[in-house]
């Protein structure tokens, strides 16, 4: 009689539960990569200068410039919620978690989208005009945008690819640990319980 071994069925071993996984683990390790950096990004650019011009005083013109935020303040404000929609994402599970990456996606395409139309915006400076020349129907002249709000759409953009990678991949993610709560004392059964 000869020994014939017998196929034994394959079991998931570390390496492929950790391959399984990985897809999870890499878009959380991208979401917040992603996410944080699109936030400074858009919280840096938006500080800027976006336009520069000059307004005519007298016989002569005086130098003007607006950053970001004179411009438009809604990315700086997107970007905080971003990276707060960011951290928060972890500290909820479930139905809150959609919602909450939802919130970062959306952050993300607002601030893309008000910086977008904010580059080539004059109103800034043109209200600057107007206090500089004491003048309400002066506008700027020699207007010039710079490159900052473009990169403030690169930021916006990043933070709603972090929404979007929360959105498909979040609920595989880990959330906050109960761990290290204290547990409910002894007969506080609700309101009123003792």
């Amino acid at each position: 009689m000869s020994a014939v071994p017998v196929p034994q069925p394959r079991t998931a071993g570390p390496a492929a539960t950790a391959r399984s996984g990985g897809g999870g683990r890499r878009a959380l390790a991208a979401a917040l990569l992603l996410g944080a950096a699109g936030a400074a990004v858009a919280l840096i650019a938006s500080g800027q200068i976006w336009a520069e011009g000059t307004a005519a005083v007298g016989g002569g013109s005086v130098p003007l410039d607006a950053d970001g935020r004179d411009v438009t303040g809604v990315p700086a404000a997107l970007g905080i919620v971003g990276l707060a929609a960011l951290v928060a994402v972890f500290a909820v599970r479930g139905a809150g978690r959609v919602l909450v990456a939802a919130l970062l996606a959306l952050s993300g395409a607002g601030a893309a989208v008000a910086a977008f139309l904010g580059a080539s915006d004059s109103a800034a400076l043109d209200e600057k005009a107007a206090k500089t020349t004491g003048d309400s129907a002066a506008t700027v002249d020699a207007l010039t945008h710079t490159a900052w709000p473009y990169v403030t759409v690169v930021g916006g953009v990043l933070i709603l690819l972090a929404g979007a990678l929360a959105l498909l991949y979040g609920r595989r993610w880990p959330g906050m640990s109960g761990r290290y709560e204290r547990p409910a004392p002894a007969g506080a059964g609700g309101p009123g319980g003792g």
